[in-house]
């Protein structure tokens, strides 16, 4: 039986504080081959992985990425206290160096890197694009830049379309909330288009020119396989090691799709 390839969402998010080194790690070890990150960019300019708008739920702290220094950010711990206790106390906040760091040691994983509105918004394309090519430029050829903001992925095409060497991604993602939307996207040709499986048309096949389709955030085996006959060739999910598990076992045992 085929099964679709596998996306750590945020690294082993549903086991680990999401978006972390530990979080990737025990990605690598449950057999990911993609991993995706969120991205963010300090108070002087140093991209960070983090999703949040804020900075409460990671690291039980108030304010924003955005507004501290680097500095600052590095003496936080992001354990998610309200999932994790005190389990994973004194995890850092990471960097998107350690990211690039992560992936030199792991030859074997492409990384999704998810740039977040508010880094746009409070720092604008350029700046935000030029840090994290200086960050990922060494592995270009792993990273694939995504996003839900149509501007960024334009400048971050016209870039690739005239850079003499490697820019810190190869190619490009674009992110949507609902199938509707891909239309928005075809005149910047992605290599990738990630839809929220609430978003998905119930029935028929779930294909765009020239990308290849992933589909977040799934937890079911069999919703995962159900998915990739309609065409999805890349199911993104937090729970990595459960769900790689399920589709084995039901590859094993040739269970049908239903």
């Amino acid at each position: 039986m085929l099964v679709p390839e596998l996306i750590a969402h945020r690294g082993y998010a549903a086991r680990f504080p999401e978006n972390t080194l530990p979080a990737l790690e025990a990605a690598a070890a449950a057999g990911a081959r993609f991993v995706e990150v969120d991205v963010q960019l300090s108070a002087d300019g140093v991209p960070v992985l983090f999703h949040d708008r804020g900075l409460w739920r990671m690291c039980a702290v108030s304010g924003s990425v955005h507004r501290r220094s680097f500095q600052e950010l590095q003496r936080l711990s992001a354990t998610e206290p309200g999932r994790f206790g005190d389990r994973f106390a004194g995890t850092d906040l990471a960097s998107l160096a350690q990211l690039r760091v992560f992936l030199e040691a792991n030859p074997g994983i492409i990384a999704f890197v998810e740039v977040k509105a508010i880094a746009i918004k409070h720092f604008g394309i350029v700046r935000v694009l030029d840090a994290i090519g200086a960050e990922l430029r060494s592995v270009s050829d792993r990273c694939v830049l995504i996003s839900f903001a149509l501007p960024l992925l334009s400048a971050a095409r016209e870039r690739l379309e005239g850079a003499p060497g490697p820019l810190g991604w190869h190619a490009l993602g674009g992110v949507i909330k609902r199938w509707r939307q891909r239309a928005a996207l075809r005149s910047l040709r992605p290599e990738y288009l990630f839809c929220a499986v609430d978003g998905l048309p119930r029935a028929g096949e779930i294909r765009f020119p020239g990308a290849r389709i992933a589909v977040y955030e799934v937890a079911s085996a069999v919703l995962a396989l159900y998915l990739h006959r309609r065409g999805a060739q890349l199911i993104e999910t937090f729970a990595i090691g459960e769900l790689k598990q399920e589709l084995d076992e039901l590859s094993r045992l040739g269970e049908p799709v239903r």
